[in-house]
This record gives structure tokens, C-alpha cells and sequence, in this order.
């Protein structure tokens, strides 16, 4: 099926091959999928429940602190609670603000609690590999391509760079399964495709999944709908047109069920407990480099030294380094554009990916020292919008690289097709350029290295405290920032249930959306370094500060890791008094 009813359709010339395709195709392209996935991700196969990826170790807790925290509430009897007083006691979170991951928290409790949370994160990882390019795959099938370069096209976007960057940390972004989904629904009800109800159920449903398993990306994805469907109905407005009474019931379908599935979160998030506003980021720091479209990272099969020094000069993280596709693809892009200009896949595709890359360079851009003037910049004609104003440019890439594999994708699928050639000219060239256009997109297996462990006495202490669930502790070092200890030793014991401090985004005292949560958790851990490392210069809080601070906590107990003679350990007694107990690395003060 074609993206939309068009004369222009892609000349088949009738291959009988292609009518009798092997039935097992589609299970043989899944199973390679799965293959490439778990070639992927393993390193981190071959100790799951503590292997960890290399370069974010700080989400990477983070997250699995989230799965943990849905587990628990699940083996309790309940949802994850939307507020929660599970980290940053006693003031809580508002999940509908974090990276919470809901969705597949809640579905992957049975492998959390029988395997631990970085089992759940590594199976998620490499679900997303394979799930993003199987459902690429099956849109592509559904788009009249053939078997071979929608298999092709599905692996571009499945392990594109920018979900292979995204994997070193943000899961939400990398488990990409539904966007390709959610865009084929889209099309589907404004072209007139199937029953409008049935449409508009589906994609009600698929964006109500994305709601839960990560919002940001579920944005990206209605703005690169809606950039393809505006380029859609300037190159042929008849597609949608001719179509208004059953597209807007489909849509209206669809709006009904997203808002009856996420009506109750959307409250909580934007008039519940911790609601809040703005982008806790600068968004102008993610952001793509125009070099580094053809500069490939450390994580490319094919890479040189120059990649390392890129990375290093990338305005944000590593995680961050999203828009590599390569000359090669860059330019059989441009030249499939260009002879398949007729085909309405092909234009759709590469204007569309074109803008959204254009889009990812941000409001600021410097090419070999030479700043571009900001009006040629279209992202900042559009930052100040609603909703657009909080999203981070560079990671349109994700959505750009799977437009990017449907112009490669049907562009093979067309010369491919192409009558009136040797069959070694039809077939053979075709596949060796597309061949030399995606190798330099190889991924190397994820880089990992061994998760701090549980510190010695950590569970026994708690299991000596025998404190209720929801009473708060203050575990130290505090956890904040990029001190997120505290998160990992969670998500593997399950203590304590309800912490002081945490990594999250919180309102500041103006209601401002900001990272790590405000001032106090920050203040208080660095005032603690401060006070142990004073030949820094750096000044912090005095004992009596300290306590001070504390108490507006009000924690049932302190555990900190370290020992009674330690220099922290010491410092902690003079805030404190003496301990009431320690084991192992672990010591108590109940309050």
C-alpha cells in the first residue's frame, strides 16, 4: 500500500518473485533484528542484572531507580503513584516530569523482581533495537516495498547512530518503537485509508503508549507528522483534501481515546502537586553541529581518531551525539531525491527529513568559524511556541534518521524495480551502492563496565531500622546531580522507600521547571564536600547549617556509607551525635 492514492506508484513491471516471496521472510528479517540487537547490547547480556553501559552512569541510575519505584508499587497491589515522595522526600516528584518510564516500568515488573532493574533496562535496550526497526519494516511493507530494502531501510532506523548514542543513557529515547507506527496511523486517517474509527482507535491507542513510555519523544513525533503532513498537502493537496469528513472523524476518535487513556496524568502534570513550567534545559545547548552529520563517534564500526575530539567539542553529552549519517548516505540520498523526485514517498520523505535536520542544528551554528546569522536558522522562528519551547532540537535526528531510511528504503525498492536493464545491471548496482551508503553506519557493541555494587551492611541496616516504607532517609552522600549512588543502591535493594534528595526535575520557588530538583539538595552535598575537602577553598554550610537543613527533611533516619572514623564519619557526629549503629560500610543515626 502507498502512502497515499497516487498515479504515481513505483513501476513493478509485474515481478512474479516479488508475488511469491517466501511466507518466512518477514519472521527471517524479525529474527535478524533480534540478532543485531542482542549483538548490540552484548556486553551488557553477559552480566545483565549489573552491567552497565559506558559514559551516563547518572541517567542510567536514574532509570533504574524508575523501574524499580513502578515494581515496587506494583508488587504492592497499586500504579505508580504520579507524585511521589519516593525520592526528595518530604517534598516528592512529579513523574509526569521525569523520564519515568511508566509504561515499560510497569509491564517489565515480573523481570525487575525476579532479575533486578538493570535486567529490565538492558531487555528494554535491546527490544528498542529490534522493535524500532521491525516496526519501520512493517510500515515500509505496508508502503508497497518490497521485502530486501524494507529490511534495509527498518535496520537504518533501528540502529541508526542516533538511537545507538541514545542507548548510553536515555531509554526513552532509544526504545523509538511506535513514532513510525503513530506516523503511518496519521496517514492512514487523512488519506482515507481503512475505516476512519478502527484508524483512529489504532492511533489513539499508539499515542497514548508513547504518552507513558516517554513524552518527549511522542512530541518530536507530532512534529514530524505534522512537517510531513504540511509537505504532503503542498505536493499533491488533493491526497487530503478530498478526504476532510473521514479524516476528521478519525482524528476525533483519536483525540477521545488519548484523553480518556491520559486525561488523569495530564492534570497531575500541569495542575497537580509540583506542577511546573518551562524548560529545565537550554535548549540551545542540544543541539546538532553541522560536522557532525559527517563525523562518525567512537561507536561507529568505522571511525577515526577525529571522532573522540568531536564528541569531546559537542555542546552537550555524549548520549547527545545524534546526527551522524555519513557522506555516503548523504549523498545517495540526495541523488535518490533527485531521479525518484515522481515517486510521492520520495518527496515526502526527503523534504521532510531535510527540515527536521535543519531543525536539530538549534538557534546557533558555527561553520569553520563563521557564525550563521540566526534568521537562517528556522528553529528560531519556532522556539518561542508553546510546547516547541521546551523540546531539545538535536534529538529530531531520531525522527529525521527514520525519514531518512524510508527515502533509501523506497529509492532501492524503485531501481530495483526498474524495467528494461540486464538483470546484474537492475540488481547488482542498486544493492552495491546502497551496501556502501549504510556501512559506514555499523554500530559497534555497546561499551559497558560493572555497576557500583551494594556497599557491605547497606540491606542489613535497613532491615535492622525496620522503618516503615514511606519514612524518609536521608542517605549520604546525598544524592544529587552527578552523585547518584543513592539511585543505583535503590533500584538493587529496594532501600529506602521514601529518600531526601535525588536526581529529577523539580519546580524551583517560582514554579520554573529545573534540573536536580532546586537548591537545597545541591547546597547541601557540596557544602558536605566542602567541609571534608576545605584546602579547596570551596565554603559550604556549618554543622549547625546543616542541621538546619535537615530538619525541614524531617528523616526517620540517616545512613551514610562510610565508616565511624572516616573524615565524613567524623563530620556526620558532629552534626548528628553519635551513631546508632553501624554494619559493614554503613552507618546509622536514627532520629
Amino acid at each position: 500500500m502507498d502512502l497515499v492514492p497516487s498515479a504515481v506508484k513505483p513501476s513493478r513491471t509485474a515481478d512474479p518473485a516479488q508475488s511469491r516471496a517466501w511466507r518466512g521472510a518477514p519472521w527471517l528479517v524479525l529474527a535478524l533484528y533480534v540478532l543485531g540487537a542482542v549483538a548490540v547490547t552484548g556486553r551488557l547480556w553477559a552480566d545483565p542484572a549489573s552491567r552497565v553501559q559506558v559514559g551516563d552512569s547518572t541517567d542510567v541510575n536514574l532509570f533504574a531507580w524508575f523501574v524499580r519505584y513502578s515494581a515496587q508499587s506494583v508488587a504492592h497491589g497499586s500504579l505508580p503513584a504520579l507524585v511521589t515522595t519516593a525520592m526528595n522526600a518530604p517534598h516528592g516528584i512529579n513523574l509526569m516530569w521525569n523520564t519515568s518510564l511508566l509504561l515499560p516500568g510497569v509491564l517489565l515488573t515480573p523481570v525487575t523482581l525476579l532479575a533486578g532493574p538493570q535486567t529490565s533496562l538492558t531487555l528494554l535496550l535491546t527490544l528498542g533495537f529490534a522493535g524500532s526497526a521491525a516496526s519501520l519494516y512493517w510500515v515500509l511493507r505496508r508502503w508497497g516495498t518490497r521485502i530486501g530494502p524494507a529490511a534495509l531501510g527498518g535496520a537504518v532506523y533501528g540502529f541508526s547512530p542516533a538511537l545507538l548514542a541514545s542507548a548510553i543513557g536515555h531509554y526513552h529515547l532509544e526504545f523509538a518503537v511506535l513514532p513510525p507506527l503513530l506516523i503511518d496511523a496519521m496517514l492512514r486517517i487523512l488519506t482515507g485509508r481503512g475505516h476512519p474509527v478502527r484508524n483512529g482507535v489504532w492511533l489513539g491507542l499508539l499515542a497514548a503508549a508513547q504518552f507513558f513510555i516517554g513524552e518527549e519523544l511522542l512530541v518530536d513525533t507530532v512534529l514530524a507528522a505534522g512537517i510531513v503532513l504540511v509537505v504532503l498537502v503542498v505536493m499533491k493537496p488533493g491526497a487530503v483534501a478530498g478526504q476532510a469528513g473521514r479524516s476528521l472523524a478519525g482524528l476525533a476518535v483519536a483525540a477521545g481515546v488519548t484523553v480518556v487513556i491520559c486525561s488523569y496524568a495530564l492534570w497531575v502534570q500541569f495542575h497537580g502537586p509540583l506542577a511546573q513550567h518551562g524548560n529545565p534545559w537550554k535548549a540551545n545547548h542540544f543541539r546538532n553541529r553541522a560536522a557532525a552529520f559527517v563525523t562518525p563517534a567512537g561507536n561507529m564500526l568505522l571511525h577515526t581518531s577525529s571522532g573522540a575530539a568531536a564528541v569531546a567539542r559537542h555542546p552537550a553529552y555524549v548520549s547527545e551525539y545524534v546526527a551522524y549519517l555519513g557522506y555516503p548516505l548523504l549523498v545517495v540520498l540526495i541523488v535518490v531525491a533527485v531521479r525518484y523526485w515522481h515517486d510521492l514517498r520520495v518527496r515526502v520523505a526527503a523534504v521532510a527529513c531535510a527540515v527536521l535536520e535543519i531543525l536539530s542544528l538549534g538557534g546557533t551554528q558555527v561553520v569553520r568559524g563563521t557564525t550563521i546569522p540566526p534568521a537562517l536558522l528556522p528553529w528560531n522562528w519556532v522556539a518561542h511556541l508553546p510546547v516547541i519551547s521546551q523540546m531539545l532540537p538535536d534529538r529530531l535526528a531520531i525522527l529525521a534518521d527514520g525519514l531518512a531510511a524510508v527515502v533509501l528504503a523506497v529509492g532501492l525498492d524503485l531501481a530495483l524495480s526498474a524495467a528494461g536493464q540486464p538483470r546484474w545491471r537492475r540488481l547488482g548496482i542498486p544493492v552495491a551502492i546502497a551496501a556502501i551508503a549504510v556501512l559506514p553506519l555499523i554500530p559497534l557493541p555497546l561499551q559497558a563496565t560493572q555497576a557500583a555494587g551494594v556497599p557491605a551492611g547497606y540491606r542489613a541496616a535497613f532491615t535492622r531500622l525496620a522503618l516503615p516504607r514511606d519514612a524518609p532517609v536521608l542517605v549520604v552522600p546525598v544524592p544529587y546531580g552527578h552523585v547518584s549512588q543513592a539511585l543505583r543502591w535503590y533500584a538493587d535493594t529496594g532501600y529506602p522507600g521514601s529518600m531526601n534528595g535525588g536526581y529529577f526535575i523539580g519546580p524551583n520557588s517560582q514554579g520554573k521547571a529545573k534540573g536536580y530538583g532546586g537548591r537545597q539538595v545541591w547546597v547541601m552535598a557540596k557544602s558536605v564536600d566542602a567541609l571534608l575537602s576545605p584546602s579547596n577553598g570551596a565554603k559550604g554550610l556549618t554543622p549547625a547549617q546543616m542541621r538546619g537543613y535537615i530538619a525541614r527533611w524531617r528523616p526517620a533516619a540517616v545512613v551514610a556509607v562510610t565508616y565511624r572514623t572516616s573524615r565524613l564519619g567524623r563530620l556526620l557526629t558532629t552534626v548528628f551525635g553519635p551513631p546508632s549503629f553501624a554494619t559493614g560500610r554503613v552507618v546509622v543515626w536514627r532520629r
